[in-house]
């Protein structure tokens, strides 16, 4: 399993034979590490409806033919595109034939910004991502502020590698981020969603000392790097 980290909260997950991408933000990316047309992938998984994760989305999608999984909100809004795509909610899982993609909370707020027309098309509920592929758990939380039902999803399922924002402002900041690897418990951390802009500017490796503290494997990845399991 390879899990290349392209910038933002964007993930590139594969196997060799398949391949999935996670919140495929690049243009407009200042710190991407990849281009839409480079992207090849059979599922893209979008966690909430940001423009910032939603990204090039509809673009990957009608190039290589993948399939969109997301909420039913993001899936109509894909479909409109003449993009293939499959609504789920949370507490839901959907079986890729590949691997399995179970749906869990995140708190935080979604919908898609249409700037030149002034207006805000809502895309239901942020969601949080759980991968279940070649016996790994791999989490993607989205955008998501700490809340208590982390315990909860930590309890619930076994987390080899969870991938959180650290960024504040818009998420939570690197001590939420501590507790929620914490309540999780996750045996590696990749912190994410941040530097992308100066809003959002902290220090990753800071985290990643932060969480060997608490005796939590952590890694800080910088966009364009790989990551094996």
């Amino acid at each position: 399993m390879n899990i290349r980290y392209l910038g933002h909260s964007c993930l590139e997950i594969s196997d060799g034979s398949h391949t999935l991408i996670i919140d495929p933000f690049l243009s407009g990316n200042p710190k991407a590490q990849a281009t839409a047309d480079e992207i090849r992938a059979d599922h893209i998984l979008v966690t909430h409806g940001h423009n910032d994760h939603v990204g090039d989305t509809a673009q990957i999608a009608k190039k290589t033919g993948a399939t969109v999984v997301s909420t039913p909100e993001v899936a109509a809004f894909m479909g409109w595109q003449d993009v293939r795509a499959v609504g789920m909610n949370i507490g839901g899982t959907f079986d890729l034939g590949y691997a399995k993609v179970k749906m869990v909370q995140a708190f935080h707020s979604s919908g898609y910004v249409l700037q030149e027309e002034r207006r805000i098309v809502y895309m239901g509920m942020p969601t949080g991502l759980i991968v279940e592929w070649n016996g790994h758990s791999i989490m993607h939380t989205g955008d998501t502020g700490l809340f208590g039902d982390m315990k909860l999803i930590g309890e619930r399922n076994r987390i080899d590698l969870a991938f959180l924002p650290i960024g504040g402002h818009f998420t939570m900041g690197p001590e939420d981020a501590l507790l929620a690897a914490e309540w999780l418990g996750a045996s590696h951390v990749v912190p994410i969603h941040y530097d992308t802009f100066p809003l959002i500017a902290q220090d990753g490796e800071a985290f990643v000392r932060a969480l060997g503290d608490k005796g939590i494997r952590g890694t800080a990845m910088r966009p364009g790097d790989t990551l094996k399991l």
